[in-house]
């Protein structure tokens, strides 16, 4: 089983992301499991504005799209900014549009059969917000979200020091992470066995 981890921070490697850190709890849960897992730091690519899976010479979705469809899992990392997803987040969301009108060999969306979590961080509040938003677009797009498949830290209400500042809360926010690994394995193992069936 193969998953793909998607960081939508703003920050540039090697420039240290907490979001990437709380994303790791996740990805050594998934690897316990005996999950590949793939990760991309989309900041670092050249991602164009627009709704396709290829806008042109130098667009460098398409190989993000091709980890996308070759994996059973994606999980979405996000800093929250202003109460809301990054815009390297929102992006995504556009790109992936494309997936609405492409279909595996069956004709069901190509996103189907596959599952999705969220990652959050931020040193303010919003983050229930920021789930919801990601989780309800990629269900728009077909993927499945399984019960408690999201993680997040932050701390609120009002700014503060961020993720790698402090301890604080950290025991919970692995917690959950590795709860939501389990669950979204456990799902995405469902589907394989018992794939959504064309709808027609």
């Amino acid at each position: 089983m193969r998953a793909v981890v998607v960081n939508c921070t703003l920050k540039g490697s090697p420039e240290q992301s907490n979001t990437d850190q709380l994303a790791q709890v996740v990805v050594d849960a998934l690897q316990r499991e005996k999950v590949d897992v793939e990760r991309v730091r989309l900041v670092d690519l050249a991602i164009r504005p627009g709704v396709t899976t290829d806008e042109g010479e130098g667009d460098e979705w398409p190989a993000v799209h091709e980890l996308l469809v070759g994996s059973e899992i994606l999980v979405v990392a996000t800093p929250t900014w202003v109460g809301r997803p990054s815009s390297v987040a929102q992006r995504m969301l556009e790109r992936m549009d494309a997936m609405l009108s492409e279909t595996d060999d069956d004709g069901r969306p190509v996103a189907y059969n596959r599952v999705a979590g969220v990652v959050v961080t931020g040193n303010e509040d919003g983050a229930h917000h920021v789930i919801s938003e990601i989780s309800g677009a990629l269900g728009d797009i077909g993927y499945t979200i399984p019960g408690q498949s999201w993680t997040y830290w932050n701390k609120g209400p009002g700014p503060g020091p961020s993720y790698s500042e402090t301890d604080e809360g950290h025991d919970w926010s692995a917690k959950t992470g590795r709860a939501m690994a389990s669950n979204l394995v456990a799902v995405a193992r469902a589907l394989e066995a018992h794939p959504i069936p064309p709808t027609g």
